[in-house]
C-alpha cells in the first residue's frame, strides 16, 4: 500500500513536539527513548516504518576489523532517513568489534533508529543542544522545564526460595516450545558476535530473567516455528517495551 503523504510539511510537525519531558541525561549527553519516539511518530504517521540493514553475511552491523557500527533506516512519507551509529560502551566509547553481544547490538540500533526519527524532526533540536523545540508565530514560547529524572530501579536481590531452579527453567522453555512451536535454531552464520546467543535465546532469557509472561509475548508477536531471528529480535523488543512500562520499585 502506498503511503499516504500530507500535504503540510511533516518536518515542521515533528519539530514542534516538545519531547523535553522524556529526555534523560546520561554521561552529558541527552536521550530520548526509541519507545517515546517511535510511539509518537506512528500516532502523527501510522504508516511510517523502518529499516535495520545487514551486511552481505546476514549481521546487523558492519564492521572494519576493529570496531563495528548500525545501519539503519526510518520512512515517512515515503522519505528515507539513513542513520549510522557506531556501537558503544556506556561510556559512549567503540567497543572492539571481539567484545560485540547483541545487547550491544541492540542498544546500538535502538539509539539509532531514534536519530533516524529525529532526521525527519521528532526531538531533532536535542541533538543540535537547544533547549526548547521551534514555535510557530502564534505560539508563545513556554520556559524550557528541566529533563525528566528517572530514578534507577533498585536491583533486587535473589530470593533463593523462590528462584526457580535449572530443571523448572528449562521445564517452562520445553513447555513453551512444545506449545508454541519454538524451533531450536541454529547460530546464523556471524549473525552475532562469534558465539554469541541468537536473538531467540536472547528473548528466553529475558522472559526467565524478568518473569515475563512467555506466552503473551509469544501470541502478540505471531511467533512460530517458521519465525525467523528478525521475528525474535522484534519479540525482543516487544518484551523491552514490557519492562519500560513497568513501574520503579
Amino acid at each position: 500500500m502506498a503511503e499516504t503523504k500530507n500535504t503540510k510539511n511533516y518536518f515542521e510537525e515533528l519539530n514542534s513536539v516538545d519531547v523535553n519531558k522524556k529526555v534523560e541525561k546520561k554521561n552529558g549527553l541527552s536521550y530520548l527513548s526509541w519507545a517515546y519516539a517511535w510511539g509518537e511518530l506512528k500516532k502523527k504517521f501510522p504508516e511510517a516504518n523502518y529499516t535495520i540493514y545487514e551486511n552481505q553475511m546476514g549481521w546487523f552491523y558492519f564492521t572494519d576489523g576493529k570496531t563495528a557500527w548500525v545501519k539503519t533506516g526510518v520512512t515517512v512519507n515515503g522519505i528515507e532517513h539513513i542513520e549510522y551509529l557506531p556501537i558503544m560502551n556506556n561510556r559512549n566509547q567503540s567497543i572492539p568489534v571481539g567484545n560485540i553481544t547483541s545487547f550491544d547490538v541492540n542498544k546500538a540500533i535502538q539509539r539509532s533508529l531514534t536519530k533516524a526519527v529525529a532526521r525527519h524532526g521528532l526531538g531533532l533540536y536535542i541533538y543540535a543542544g537547544e533547549d526548547l523545540p521551534e514555535t510557530t508565530s502564534e505560539q508563545t514560547p513556554a520556559p524550557a522545564p528541566a529533563p525528566a529524572k528517572r530514578t534507577p530501579a533498585r536491583q533486587q536481590k535473589p530470593n533463593p526460595e523462590n528462584a526457580p531452579s535449572e530443571q523448572q527453567d528449562q521445564g517452562l522453555i520445553e513447555s513453551l516450545e512444545e506449545q508454541y512451536s519454538m524451533p531450536t535454531m541454529p547460530l546464523p552464520l556471524g549473525f552475532i558476535n562469534h558465539e554469541g546467543p541468537t536473538w531467540r535465546d536472547t528473548l528466553r532469557e529475558t522472559i526467565n530473567k524478568y518473569q515475563l509472561d512467555g506466552a503473551a509475548i509469544i501470541n502478540a508477536c505471531g511467533l512460530n516455528k517458521n519465525s525467523t531471528e528478525l521475528d525474535y529480535f522484534n519479540a525482543y523488543n516487544y518484551a523491552q517495551s514490557l519492562l519500560l512500562e513497568r513501574p520503579n520499585d
